[in-house]
């Protein structure tokens, strides 16, 4: 999988980085000919303010600012330390990785050169969050539903397996059992290149490992947003009714108005499997972009979905304007990373029939 050409070193992003703050109206918001703000324009979403609250925080909402500036400069150590060069000279990893969850396994998938997670908290205010949930006051996504919760637990145990190096689903159920790299569309939408991890192409859209940038468009009767990762593009029709219920997409079916200087986007008409984690085709997401100044926009979002959670949940967080540039993400379903995935599992399948890891 290729990621974006943005090639800077880490170091000096950590160097430029400013922290996003709501209420700095250093420069007036732009505004269309027709009045509107303007939207359009760069944006980078990368921030180290997580999704949910972490439970050490308890009920903790905001960090003060040398809680904010330690966590900033955590970051900044880790990544000068992860930028290292490598020793030529050091072993190659074990056969069938470590057993990590991470890319193969962590036999030398992805490093620190294409994460890029953000170099600061998200400042809200005046204020530091400790997490871009604020709806429930816990800072954390609702409980479950019972049967989510037993959908959650059937994902897991059949897809989020440590990487063993073996096929161990035969080995656990017998040589007729079925495994999760049978049919290349039971894997992971982000793994088929279908869509980006962590609802980073959204609705709502949520900050990623990599990939952060977003890129939007406006007209008077349309706003498409460009995602950075895996190259979506979300195509927003304004004042306009929504499709009929059985037109249903990825990005779902979105629909926007203008509420004061605020734009308001309604999407419903996902496909079974939306972008976010676990959340099903009866997925309902609102979304309010708000333009600060020309250079920070604000991002708030609610989520519903009544047979995952059992309560609505919201978010917020700033956008920064960023120069970067969004270029090619060139990641495409049937990738030749796919037939690494597959054909791997047929060898590890062969190795169960040959006797050569023996059977429970």
């Amino acid at each position: 999988m290729i990621c974006r050409d943005r090639l800077l070193p880490a170091v000096a992003l950590l160097l430029l980085t400013v922290s996003a703050t709501i209420g700095a109206q250093t420069t007036a918001a732009p505004r269309t000919p027709s009045g509107h703000p303007d939207l359009s324009g760069t944006y980078d979403i990368a921030t180290l303010t997580p999704l949910q609250r972490p439970e050490r925080f308890g009920e903790k909402a905001f960090l003060t600012e040398e809680e904010a500036a330690a966590l900033e400069r955590e970051e900044f150590d880790r990544n000068l330390d992860r930028n290292q060069a490598s020793n030529p000279n050091r072993e190659a990893p074990p056969e069938g990785g470590d057993g990590s969850r991470g890319a193969a396994g962590n036999v030398g998938g992805y490093n620190s050169f294409w994460i890029d997670r953000g170099t600061s908290a998200v400042l809200v205010d005046g204020q530091y969050p400790t997490s871009i949930i604020v709806d429930p006051v816990n800072g954390r996504q609702p409980s479950l539903t019972a049967t989510a919760r037993t959908q959650a637990a059937e994902r897991a145990a059949f897809r989020g397996r440590e990487n063993s190096g073996t096929a161990w689903w035969m080995i656990e159920n017998g040589l007729d059992a079925p495994g999760p790299y049978d049919d290349p569309e039971i894997r992971p939408l982000a793994e088929r290149c279908l869509l980006g991890f962590s609802s980073t192409g959204g609705p709502p859209m949520l900050p990623a490992l990599y990939n952060n940038l977003k890129r939007i468009v406006q007209t008077d009767d349309y706003i498409m947003i460009l995602i950075e990762m895996v190259h979506d593009a979300r195509i927003i029709r304004l004042n306009q009714e929504h499709a009929p219920p059985n037109i249903r997409g990825w990005l779902g079916d979105s629909v926007g108005h203008w509420h004061g200087d605020t734009l308001v986007i309604d999407t419903t008409n996902f496909n079974d499997t939306p972008a976010l984690r676990g959340a099903t085709r009866d997925l309902h997401v609102v979304e309010r972009f708000t333009r600060l100044d020309a250079n920070t926009l604000h991002y708030e979002f609610t989520v519903e979905d009544p047979n995952v959670w059992t309560a609505p949940w919201s978010g917020e967080y700033v956008w920064p304007v960023s120069n970067d540039r969004v270029y090619e993400y060139a990641c495409h379903e049937a990738n030749y990373s796919f037939q690494g995935i597959l054909g791997g599992a047929r060898i590890l399948e062969q190795d169960v029939r040959d006797g050569a890891v023996p059977q429970q």
